[in-house]
């Protein structure tokens, strides 16, 4: 129902800004948490997101879930092939390998602060990262897994104090969340044990190492990633 204000004057108006904020809060969370769901990895390449479906799923309208989904198109996150379309996209070779490039200073960069800084705190909240990741994937919990994988990633440039890097990397797993969860069962130990070199290095305070460590682990991890059919190839539709 229209809420309506009379003033003294006698004119009629209506509370336009309690409703846009309303629309805007919401639109964002829909936002958040479909892109939460492709860094976190628990959207594959190539699967098709149905506006309907999610809309019903949080219980909420479809027209959020259309204009978060459109923003995300707007990204790269996600690809429209047509009006009722809408997949996550299967990345080139050529596009993995850049966005590899780019990872590796800027999450290395991160790891070198975060060795430099770390607390006590900081050093036990990767651990439990670590520990729990290690369990997930002991118990063949890979979504899980998958998604504390990206937890300790970030966690790197939050300890570093890097608020602009974090959210630099926030955009490029809109790309990889998918592709890394993907390859991630096949990539077995080479996914998680270079993370226990990267938190001694940090409990060490030692950057150089830190920095060493988390490159080691996104070659690798990425070697992975090639050697599998997770990568569309140019000639692909």
């Amino acid at each position: 129902m229209i809420v309506r204000v009379r003033h003294s004057t006698g004119a009629r108006v209506r509370p336009r800004a309690f409703d846009a904020i309303e629309h805007v809060r919401l639109g964002e969370a829909v936002y958040q948490r479909i892109a939460e769901a492709l860094v976190k990895g628990e959207l594959r390449p190539g699967v098709r997101l149905k506006i309907r479906d999610i809309a019903e799923e949080m219980g909420t309208s479809v027209t959020p879930v259309r204009d978060a989904i459109l923003r995300l198109v707007q990204d790269g996150a996600l690809v429209q092939r047509s009006p009722r379309d809408i997949r996550v996209p299967v990345l080139e070779r050529d596009e993995y390998l850049e966005i590899r490039r780019i990872r590796l200073e800027l999450e290395g960069l991160a790891a070198e602060d975060a060795a430099r800084k770390a607390t006590l705190d900081d050093i036990g909240r990767l651990a439990a990262i670590l520990t729990g990741n290690e369990r997930a994937f002991a118990e063949g919990r890979l979504d899980e897994a998958v998604a504390l994988n990206q937890v300790f990633h970030f966690a790197l440039a939050e300890i570093a104090g890097l608020g602009q890097l974090r959210a630099i990397l926030h955009r490029l797993w809109l790309k990889m969340g998918p592709v890394i969860s993907a390859a991630y069962e096949r990539g077995g130990r080479t996914m998680i044990d270079h993370h226990y070199a990267v938190l001694d290095a940090v409990r060490r305070a030692d950057p150089a190492g830190a920095r060493a460590a988390i490159q080691q682990d996104i070659a690798c991890g990425g070697d992975v990633i090639l050697g599998t059919d997770v990568l569309a190839s140019p000639s692909d539709d």
